[in-house]
């Protein structure tokens, strides 16, 4: 999907539409049920939207995808120019001009992103973490970064408190808990993706915990599912759950068009660690998914939220 453009060949770019278009057809191929939340935003947002999930899959296809072996911290540089260039208003390829027109419509600050390659250059040289703390980081800037990108697109329009009770409890922070949706997001495509990363040599469960419930290394490559591993899986999706859960705060906070989207987003995905669940959590042998008809019975409960929460 993604070759690197030799920054100073200059060639004919695509128009604003048809780099749109291309960053529609992206999201909507690489990420079907965050598409199905896009399409509920005004126009305006939802282009936004597909602008940076396009650049943010193309940089995760530079450590994750076909010609991932080919990518060296060297590429990983040249991607960071090439983000420079487009904070500065220069397309290099195609897909950057659809994000370069939503810089100059939501004000984006360029450091999430930098994160995100920072995140890119972890994949490069770790496959293993030994410590929650170790992998949050390495969550927020694959993922916790995305809900700063896309908070200035989604707007913050604070309510005032209605009631006498409500008054008394926190503000929410939508930056923290935009970064809590994102991590809340990355646990649970670590949970469904277990077999599929050990398959290449890749463990993203902190290996202390894999020791705290006397799970080892080589039981997860053998793809043993018992009650250790029952026990382990438990206690992860419950932390992945706990993060779902900040991140649900914030979402009273965004402007109102953008509160629908959000929750439909986040119940449906969320609902993938309901699929582990009913799959025994064997997530070596059966990947979990939200089928199409649950997906749609959860929007009005999704509705409902953005009306009363």
């Amino acid at each position: 999907m993604l070759q690197l453009s030799e920054l100073p060949r200059m060639k004919k770019l695509a128009s604003v539409e048809d780099a749109y278009e291309l960053c529609r057809q992206v999201t909507a191929t690489y990420a079907k049920t965050f598409y199905l939340g896009t399409l509920l935003m005004s126009a305006p947002k939802r282009r936004a939207i597909w602008a940076i999930y396009a650049w943010c899959r193309r940089t995760d296809e530079l450590v994750d995808g076909p010609r991932a072996r080919l990518t060296t911290p060297e590429t990983l540089d040249q991607w960071e120019h090439q983000l420079e260039s487009i904070f500065a208003g220069h397309p290099i390829d195609d897909v950057d001009v659809a994000l370069v027109d939503t810089l100059t419509r939501f004000s984006l600050d360029i450091q999430p992103f930098r994160d995100m390659i920072a995140g890119q250059r972890m994949d490069l040289y770790r496959s293993r973490y030994e410590t929650f703390e170790e992998l949050n980081l390495y969550c927020y800037r694959v993922a916790g970064t995305v809900g700063l990108m896309t908070l200035p697109v989604m707007g913050v329009a604070q309510l005032p408190h209605s009631s006498p009770w409500q008054a008394s409890q926190p503000q929410p922070d939508p930056a923290s808990e935009a970064v809590a949706l994102g991590i809340a997001n990355q646990l649970t495509n670590i949970l469904r993706d277990v077999g599929e990363d050990a398959r290449r040599g890749r463990i993203y469960l902190p290996l202390d915990e894999l020791a705290l419930f006397d799970y080892t290394e080589a039981d997860l490559f053998n793809g043993v599912v018992d009650d250790r591993w029952e026990a382990l899986m438990r206690f992860q999706i419950q932390r992945a759950r706990k993060f779902y859960a900040e991140a649900e705060k914030g979402i009273s906070a965004l402007s109102p068009d953008a509160r629908l989207p959000v929750w439909a987003a986040t119940v449906l995905y969320s609902q993938i660690l309901d699929a582990i669940e009913r799959n025994q959590y064997d997530v070596f042998r059966q990947r979990a998914f939200v089928s199409t008809p649950r997906k749609l019975i959860s929007l009005p409960v999704a509705w409902l939220r953005a009306q009363v929460l």
